[in-house]
């Protein structure tokens, strides 16, 4: 899967939201990024858990 970008500045204007709902119900990666430099990724619950149980080291 290819991680969807979006940019810190959604966060800022309220859409915290709507960008954790679409994480969570698609199951979505997301990188956010602060002056178009990777800052975080944002995962679902259930993805974590899925890595974790791989032996993924997060």
């Amino acid at each position: 899967m290819t991680p969807d970008y979006e940019a810190i500045t959604s966060f800022q204007k309220g859409q915290a939201s709507r960008i954790f709902k679409e994480v969570n119900e698609q199951d979505k990666v997301l990188i956010v990024s602060k002056q178009n430099k990777p800052q975080n990724v944002v995962i679902s619950y259930e993805r974590y858990k899925r890595l974790r149980e791989e032996g993924a080291d997060i």
